[in-house]
């Protein structure tokens, strides 16, 4: 994560911290320096450790939110309800920085209690979130062109949920909209049914993202029921002298299991997981017709 962009990420995350808890009176401020004193109530925010990329999500970097609170004016029970209005304010939900980039905030926990500030005498407690930032993505990996079934499964998608909805295919990309599916791949299997013919799975993890947790849950268990009752997905393959779908030939896709995780981070993990099927027909080797027959009399 480059300087530009964290500085960009950070003043989005303090407009929003100071409009989420209007006690603070727009107090949010990085780190003070050493031997400086804290003026409550107020909020740090500050930049902790940066977590490897992934192919799907792109970077990750933890932040920390630390509420301050005077003992007057409620100590660690105020910190408390700060702590869960930063929770519900944030968790899972899509921001936007002044150049258009998005990210999403996870909760992840607070490892530290109450404590008394040894330079303000200010009550605080430290709440760890993960900041998921989408990489830029070279064109060609930018669609779903390289997959029949994939482009099947979004088009399916599309038509399950209404326009209202973003679905999306392999990585979450910039600037990236709620309410929306993501569908990657990320298993493949092959097994012979008999002497003719081959079984193809693919197992897909889907992602589920909205802003408000009743919705998120409720499309989950939508697209659970619907893959579970149509059990198949309607596709068109490949021309194999142009490489193109082949618009006049539908086949279809067999859904073998459907299975939900509600608790699962919907950017990150996803809180779906669906297994395609598709058999084929296997091409049997051939062998030279047999030409000439030779035999002895002599051969008892």
């Amino acid at each position: 994560m480059n300087v530009s962009m964290s500085t960009r990420i950070k003043k989005t995350l303090k407009h929003k911290l100071a409009t989420l808890v209007p006690a603070w009176e727009g107090r949010v401020q990085d780190v003070p320096a050493s031997g400086e004193a804290l003026s409550g109530p107020c909020a740090v925010l500050a930049f902790a450790e940066e977590v490897p990329k992934s192919a799907w999500a792109g970077y990750r970097r933890i932040i920390k939110i630390s509420p301050y609170v005077r003992s007057e004016d409620g100590g660690a029970e105020q910190v408390e309800v700060w702590s869960a209005e930063l929770v519900t304010g944030l968790h899972q939900v899509r921001l936007e920085d002044g150049e258009g980039g998005a990210f999403t905030c996870i909760y992840l926990g607070s490892t530290d209690s109450e404590r008394r500030d040894a330079e303000s005498g200010l009550v605080t407690r430290s709440l760890r979130f993960g900041v998921y930032v989408p990489e830029p993505q070279r064109t060609e990996h930018a669609d779903a062109a390289g997959d029949v079934w994939l482009s099947a499964l979004q088009r399916w998608t599309v038509d399950e949920l209404g326009p209202d909805w973003s679905v999306y295919t392999e990585h979450w990309p910039e600037g990236y909209r709620m309410p929306s599916v993501l569908w990657r791949l990320t298993g493949y299997s092959t097994a012979a049914v008999g002497t003719s013919a081959l079984e193809v799975r693919k197992q897909w993890v889907g992602h589920v993202l909205t802003g408000h947790t009743g919705m998120t849950d409720q499309t989950v268990g939508h697209l659970v029921e619907q893959l579970a009752l149509q059990s198949r997905i309607a596709f068109h393959p490949r021309d194999d002298q142009s490489n193109e779908a082949n618009e006049s030939n539908v086949r279809f896709l067999t859904v073998d299991e459907v299975t939900a995780d509600m608790q699962a981070d919907a950017y990150l993990n996803g809180q779906l997981r669906l297994t395609l099927s598709q058999r084929i027909r296997r091409s049997m080797p051939t062998a030279p017709l047999m030409r000439e027959i030779h035999h002895s009399k002599g051969i008892q």
